[in-house]
């Protein structure tokens, strides 16, 4: 394939990626229950997480277990303080605080992070079912004490919302059959 065909499929991805991106403004915004978490400080409602921005990036993590969840995490947290400075960030999981606390200091993530273990929040927004736990991405604004999601999309390798897998393909072989880990020995 020449460049320029590889230039004009480029293209063409980018104007789909608009495309979704415009058509996701007129998705109808759905409220949501005040879901009660627990957090390492103490429990605290969905409407508290926003702190002193009108909207909240709440990323469905399934966990220490995870090591594709951790890739996204560990890139969130590279980016954490843009995100942040747009949006509140946290990282939920069905983890006890306690591990999440363990886990999220020997990574040095700066998010917040708040336990789905106890409540139906998961289930309630489509990331946990009889399966187990699903990775992806809910985002909600708070307007006039309401809160309502206004967006969401899952995870998988090769998304939009982890670089690694966009890097790799430009190499030859592509990811060549490449799987996180949450630790690697150099």
């Amino acid at each position: 394939m020449s460049k320029s065909e590889l230039d004009q499929l480029r293209q063409n991805f980018l104007e789909a990626r608009q495309a979704l991106a415009d058509a996701q403004k007129y998705r109808s915004p759905e409220s949501v229950d005040d879901y009660v978490f627990e957090t390492a400080d103490a429990s605290v409602h969905l409407s508290d997480l926003f702190a002193d921005k009108s909207d909240l990036f709440v990323i469905h993590n399934m966990g220490t277990g995870c090591a594709y969840c951790t890739l996204w995490a560990d890139g969130f947290n590279g980016v954490f303080e843009h995100l942040q400075n747009r949006a509140s960030v946290v990282i939920s999981s069905p983890d006890s605080v306690e591990v999440q606390q363990q886990f999220r200091h020997a990574r040095d993530w700066r998010f917040e992070m708040i336990s789905t273990a106890n409540n139906r929040f998961a289930e309630d927004m489509g990331y946990r079912n009889e399966n187990g736990s699903h990775p992806g991405v809910s985002v909600f604004t708070k307007t006039e004490g309401k809160v309502f999601r206004v967006a969401d999309t899952p995870f998988g390798p090769g998304d939009d919302y982890c670089s690694v897998w966009h890097l790799f393909d430009l190499l030859p072989d592509g990811a060549n059959g490449w799987q996180p880990r949450c630790t690697y020995l150099m």
